[in-house]
């Protein structure tokens, strides 16, 4: 993660959790959240996302590409991180990243998807990332 946006070492076991919420622009100018399974990846400490080219979110991060990821800890909920990104949108037409995020999950991904739909990995930029511990 870049210089001055990196998830401190008190939350980072956040990023190996499930489930996060995935917050964009959509067309009328309203927040879009959405739950989304994600993937840390430990050789770029990036946080990076499969997502369905046909869906919202991704039509909202190729108009806009600022997003925010939000993870709640699943054992205290008084524990949170908060990612402020760019967003990089990649194609992935053989599903290899694909792959690589439903195995976190033992899912297959790609299952969902229609025939002849795509996917693309999103890579998430940190620009400002924001860790509390309500509890402490």
């Amino acid at each position: 993660m870049s210089a001055g946006a990196v998830v401190p070492e008190s939350h980072r076991d956040l990023l190996e959790t499930h489930t996060a919420i995935l917050a964009t622009q959509g067309p009328d100018g309203l927040p879009q959240v959405t739950a989304v399974a994600f993937y840390h990846d430990k050789a770029d400490d990036l946080v990076k996302i499969s997502l369905n080219d046909t869906r919202q979110k991704t039509k909202n991060l190729r108009r806009d590409p600022r997003a925010t990821l939000f993870i709640l800890d699943p054992d205290n909920r008084l524990r949170t991180l908060e990612i402020r990104a760019e967003a990089e949108l990649m194609a992935d037409p053989q599903l290899e990243f694909c792959r690589t995020a439903g195995a976190k999950y033992g899912a297959d991904f790609h299952r969902h998807d229609r025939p002849g739909e795509t996917r693309s990995k999103v890579v998430l930029h940190p620009v400002k990332v924001n860790a509390a511990d309500l509890s402490a």
